[in-house]
């Protein structure tokens, strides 16, 4: 079986609850996964929107949430967990708001796709001091072992 990633909170390609949202409280969603490969060593969870600013002519891709490192043991992440309650060794990169942590859907115009990617690596990556996307996705060349996602749709109210 290969690995998967969902969600209590929406169903992949359903919409994503206002809550989770900059509208909302801004929370993160729950999220489980399973069938992760015997021989993995870490996992990496990155979230990002590739329909920003306007899906109709799209320019960029708005990184909401990056952490590595987080233990192939852990089955999941509870809805708003706070950076200290991560699991043990997990580590958090910078979004494109330039800090840790969450940062929930906040599309400016239109209805935008929000893609929660999971990585299983074979090694554990070293401390990259609060990675950007592009420098996680550069140290995870030649490691990934299996992938999964799940999509989430959200506009503005």
């Amino acid at each position: 079986m290969s690995m998967t990633i969902t969600s209590s909170s929406f169903a992949n390609h359903g919409e994503i609850p206002i809550r989770h949202t900059c509208q909302g409280h801004d929370t993160s969603p729950e999220l489980f996964w399973e069938n992760i490969p015997e021989n993995a060593k870490s996992l990496v969870l990155i979230l990002d929107d590739p329909d920003a600013p306007d899906p109709a002519a799209p320019k960029l891709t708005w990184v909401h949430w990056v952490l590595y490192n987080i233990p192939p043991a852990a089955q999941g992440l509870p809805e708003g967990v706070a950076e200290a309650d991560l699991p043990i060794g997990t580590l958090g990169g910078l979004n494109d708001w330039q800090r840790t942590g969450y940062g929930g859907p906040c599309p400016p115009i239109g209805k935008h796709r929000y893609f929660h990617k999971l990585y299983a690596l074979d090694i554990m990556l070293p401390d990259l001091k609060h990675p950007t996307k592009a420098i996680l996705e550069q140290e995870m060349q030649g490691h990934i072992i299996a992938q999964s996602e799940l999509v989430g749709l959200y506009q503005k109210q």
